[in-house]
């Protein structure tokens, strides 16, 4: 067994199919299959489920990829660690992204890394915050930046910002009275996530602490489609003002701060317990910090908050 038989292991579970693991990793498909192979009979397990649609792992196999991400990792980090001696920073970085922090800020932190570190190389996805920090602890993520659940996660916790969340109306429709109670939401049509969702449950727990009930007309995951729709018509929503940015931006929709009971969300980055925070995963993670950071601030400055 050798570091690439396991990285070519890993590349397997991530694709679920040789072809587009042997594309990723830039071999041919037997030379690919010939490694498991080796692996397989290293351990003396069989460690893939073979069908026509793709591959599956065994019992064997999944325990074999929860060890191999830390050890892929850890060779990873040495690398960097070394190459850092010579002032260089460089590695690859996954993280997983909330909606809402990555559709206001994603694109152009993204841009921004890419032009001061030329030698990192960045893999982002999204999700909801159960998923990333499950992610996160089976190693498919090196950090992910979330919602701070009720319950903290048993992961190391790095705050990024607290922001308050906001209702938001379409800019062609009569304003909402500044001094707004969250107890109305409960006669008005609001279009909020659904249940998975985080944010939804920051506004489940506060509805329930004030005694309503929310009954929202329209229940969307996507929060880019929440801000169009609410833009275009008389419905209404909350959701922090990160998420609100780039209508507020674009003057689509206007925003107050709901303050009869505040309501508020907490944005932070976290990382596996028994993983090294590289130089690479630092420079990234300021990178985005900040901007988010930037980007809440903005919201103040417009006079929404």
């Amino acid at each position: 067994m050798d570091l690439k038989q396991l990285q070519y292991f890993l590349c397997l579970v991530q694709e679920g199919n040789v072809t587009r693991a042997a594309r990723q990793l830039n071999i041919v498909q037997p030379a690919l299959s010939m490694q498991i192979a080796k692996l397989e009979a290293h351990f003396g397990k069989k460690l893939f489920y073979r069908s026509a649609y793709g591959v599956s792992l065994t019992a064997a196999g999944e325990k074999l990829a929860e060890l191999a991400a830390g050890l892929a990792q850890n060779a990873a980090n040495v690398q960097e660690e070394m190459d850092r001696l010579d002032g260089s920073i460089s590695g690859r970085v996954t993280i997983g992204m909330i909606t809402s922090a990555a559709q206001s800020t994603l694109a152009p932190s993204s841009a921004k890394i890419a032009a001061l570190y030329p030698g990192i190389q960045l893999s982002v996805c999204e999700g909801y915050t159960d998923t990333l920090v499950e992610w996160v602890n089976t190693g498919q993520l090196d950090i992910a930046i979330i919602n701070m659940p009720p319950t903290k996660p048993a992961l190391p916790i790095h705050h990024i910002v607290e922001e308050g969340m906001m209702l938001a109306q379409s800019v062609a429709v009569k304003s909402l009275p500044e001094n707004f109670s969250f107890r109305a939401l409960r006669d008005m049509d609001i279009v909020i996530p659904s249940r998975r969702h985080g944010l939804r449950r920051i506004l489940d727990a506060m509805a329930a602490k004030v005694e309503i009930s929310l009954k929202p007309r329209l229940e969307i995951d996507t929060l880019s489609a929440i801000c169009e729709i609410v833009a275009s018509t008389d419905l209404v929503t909350v959701l922090p003002g990160i998420a609100l940015h780039p209508s507020l931006t674009a003057r689509r929709v206007r925003a107050q701060r709901i303050k009869r009971p505040a309501v508020t969300r907490s944005v932070a980055w976290v990382t596996h317990p028994k993983r090294t925070v590289t130089a690479a995963m630092a420079a990234v993670m300021k990178v985005l910090s900040e901007d988010l950071v930037s980007a809440a601030k903005s919201v103040k400055i417009a006079g929404t908050a």
